[in-house]
């Protein structure tokens, strides 16, 4: 009997030891992996070899860009511009470190403004619907920042990284033209009241004549 609750002693001591070396060397869990940070290729005309921009080294310009395709809906509009009205085709490749995920045509220069044509066939196999849509205004000088060879706009302002609206032509914001045009309307208004004074004044003047006139 004594021997048998030895041996069951030993038995659960061993069990017990073997559990601790279990706990004591096994490592800390394994933290989640980072996601694989954003990039962007981009080929088109005037463009030898992709245009590759990565997070590590211009990380503003590859914002910018996603910010071009990032507002797309789930379904476009089936047909597009005119093939003679679209412009140069600049293709859009974003990726998750350097695997492919999203790729867009866009048409910076097309007739009408900017348009995004996403195919339904996705480099990362995804479902998705084939479609045109309108692109934002600051596409061109988006795409020209970040080193596509485009002709600078000047109706655009870039609103922060990506988006943009139309604005006035550059001649109605100077500053000093406004200013000279203050002044020489409030020239003009100051001429026309002393005119009106003048008048008022030579005809209650004249009015006043008259009367003293009938009351002698």
């Amino acid at each position: 009997m004594v021997r048998q609750m030895r041996r069951w002693v030993g038995v659960l001591a061993g069990t017990l030891a073997a559990a601790l070396l279990s706990l004591g060397t096994a490592g800390p869990a394994r933290a989640a992996p980072k996601p694989a940070p954003a990039a962007v290729d981009i080929t088109g005309p005037g463009l030898s070899q992709p245009l590759r921009l990565r997070m590590d080294t211009q990380p503003a310009h590859v914002v910018a860009v996603i910010d071009q395709v990032n507002f797309l809906g789930r379904t476009g509009l089936p047909n597009g511009p005119k093939a003679a009205n679209l412009g140069p085709k600049y293709t859009v490749v974003v990726l998750a470190g350097e695997t492919p995920k999203q790729t867009y045509d866009l048409y910076p220069k097309a007739v009408g403004g900017p348009r995004i044509y996403r195919p339904a066939k996705q480099p990362d196999a995804r479902k998705t619907s084939a479609g045109w849509f309108l692109g934002r205004l600051s596409m061109s000088e988006t795409l020209r920042t970040a080193g596509v060879p485009l002709e600078r706009q000047f109706d655009t302002v870039s609103g922060g990284v990506g988006g943009g609206e139309r604005v006035l032509p550059e001649d109605t914001l100077d500053p000093a033209k406004d200013i000279d045009e203050a002044l020489g309307e409030l020239q003009r208004l100051l001429v026309l009241n002393v005119a009106v004074m003048l008048t008022i004044t030579v005809g209650l003047a004249g009015i006043a004549l008259l009367i003293r006139r009938r009351t002698r």
